[in-house]
């Protein structure tokens, strides 16, 4: 079973690395790093690679069965 989370931001956009390490789904950005780099990461279904890709209001992310989904305040 999935595991759903809602993440705001106040900016128009965050990237890819920033969210895993804001949310808490990593502990630094270089472990971010090597599990986008390493095909772990999904963005809106599909295995994300680029660790700078923008996220915006609407975008979700999973990794290990936990997705997040991106919004606006």
């Amino acid at each position: 079973m999935e595991n759903k989370e809602i993440i705001f931001i106040e900016t128009e956009f965050i990237r890819l690395q920033d969210l895993l390490k804001f949310s808490g789904m990593t502990d630094t950005g270089g472990q971010a790093k090597y599990l986008i780099q390493d095909g772990y990461v999904m963005v809106n279904g599909e295995v994300c690679t680029m660790r700078g890709k923008k996220l915006r209001s609407g975008d979700s992310v999973t990794l290990d069965n936990k997705t997040l989904e991106v919004r606006n305040y």
